[in-house]
């Protein structure tokens, strides 16, 4: 049987990457992000992908790196408010948005991974998210169609992995990346932890046939988008 263990990101996306893909990636701003894989993805230098994301990272940290290399031609997002350069592309035309509800875009990527070609749901009716969609009303209630998303490529972080590509999430970083994980054709997973034998089968969030290469990566500096405090209370 083939291994799934590959010994760094840039071999793990070998021959998997080509120009004009969809990538999904999970995270949840940078809690969570495939760091390890984004950064082999900007360096193999394919361009025209289009990339599926709660959100784009920030300048400089994430998928704002794709950006910086002119690599993306369209995202699907439900939130771009931290990315300086991702704003001014999207005004001078060279980068094409379609906005999501944070909702509707879990459901697309569950529904994609699912099998489910499609959805009604009433998030947008009325809104420009609704725009050249199909509506109908159930119990009264006008709802609009929504694609599942089935995606080239899924590049997911876990926190422990099997052999197998059996995954275990750790706090925000379950957020998106279970959902991205099935949503891919072919999913390529990097972990933190890369456990002997297997995961405990109650414990396993994603299982393995989801899953077609993992390298395991070092932990690192986990970064911050915006850090806030408070004024200490005098005692």
């Amino acid at each position: 049987m083939t291994s799934k263990v590959w010994s760094s990101a840039a071999e793990a996306l070998a021959g998997v990457l080509k120009d004009g893909m969809t990538l999904a990636v999970g995270g949840f701003g940078l809690s969570g992000i495939p760091r390890d894989l984004i950064e082999a993805v900007r360096d193999t230098g394919v361009k025209d992908l289009t990339i599926v994301s709660n959100n784009m990272g920030v300048d400089g940290k994430g998928l704002g790196l794709l950006l910086e290399n002119r690599q993306v031609r369209k995202v699907l997002a439900s939130y771009v408010g931290e990315n300086k350069l991702f704003a001014e592309q999207y005004l001078r035309g060279t980068l094409d948005i379609e906005f999501v509800p944070q909702g509707t875009l879990a459901e697309r990527l569950r529904a994609g991974g699912a099998g489910i070609p499609a959805f009604y749901t009433p998030t947008g009716v009325g809104t420009p998210v609704a725009e050249g969609k199909q509506e109908a009303e159930f119990e009264g209630r006008r709802c609009i169609l929504e694609r599942g998303i089935v995606a080239d490529v899924a590049l997911v972080r876990a926190y422990q992995a099997d052999s197998e590509g059996n995954l275990k999430y750790r706090m925000t970083a379950r957020n998106f990346n279970p959902l991205v994980a099935t949503a891919g054709k072919i999913t390529v997973v990097e972990a933190e932890e890369l456990v002997d034998g297997y995961l405990d089968p109650g414990e396993v969030v994603t299982p393995g046939v989801f899953v077609q290469r993992i390298v395991r990566v070092a932990n690192g500096v986990k970064d911050i988008e915006q850090r806030t405090v408070r004024v200490r209370a005098e005692v």
